[in-house]
């Protein structure tokens, strides 16, 4: 999962930035590590903070890479033949979304799932290492899952339709707005919970 601290926060009023971003983080990581038959990885920005990697459990590969092309690469380096990348800032992510996209890629060599809105992504998955059109796609100026035109872009660069299918979408935190969007009576996201204790979600 990628972690950049910039950026602006979806912090409410009284609740301190960094830490914030980081508990969606870690309930991000817990999502991940809680797949069966899959191996949690941290991926950083090369400037990240070093706390970052202090969310995880001993043992977990962190990958400072900031660019996707270059972080698929580093997993596939680390063994992967398949790879998910994940935003930090959808931490009530249901595991069954990134099952779904695991499954694609029986027929597909990446899938998508999308962020609510249609603006950028929440997940990529894809079979490694990367064909060549992906990897290029990727490595385009301005490609990262924040990018808009994420998912139009990669579909555009492939050499036929349907080779990166699109899963079902899902929210992310980039706002104050955006914390109504958390639902208090789905599982998980203890850590981010913790700190929204006492803010309105609605």
């Amino acid at each position: 999962m990628p972690f950049d601290p910039s950026g602006p926060s979806a912090a409410p009023p009284g609740v301190d930035g960094a830490e914030f971003r980081l508990a969606m983080l870690e309930d991000v990581y817990e999502v991940a590590a809680g797949l069966e038959f899959v191996t949690a990885a941290l991926v950083v920005d090369p400037d990240g903070p070093p706390d970052a990697e202090t969310i995880t459990w001993p043992g977990t590969p962190i990958v400072r890479e900031p660019a996707p092309d270059a972080a698929f690469a580093a997993l596939h380096a680390l063994g992967a033949d398949e790879a998910a990348l994940i935003v930090p800032d959808a931490p009530d992510l249901p595991p069954l979304l990134l099952g779904k996209l695991f499954r694609a890629l029986g027929s597909a060599p990446a899938a998508a799932c999308q962020a609510a809105g249609g603006n950028g992504l929440v997940a990529l998955a894809a079979r490694l290492p990367l064909p060549a059109w992906l990897a290029t796609a990727l490595d385009g100026p301005g490609m990262a899952l924040d990018a808009p035109d994420a998912l139009a872009r990669l579909r555009a660069a492939a050499p036929r339709p349907g080779l990166v299918p699109q899963g079902p979408g899902w929210h992310r935190i980039r706002t104050p707005a955006d914390l109504r969007l958390l639902d208090p009576g789905l599982e998980g996201w203890e850590n981010t919970r913790a700190l929204l204790e006492g803010s309105p979600l609605r």
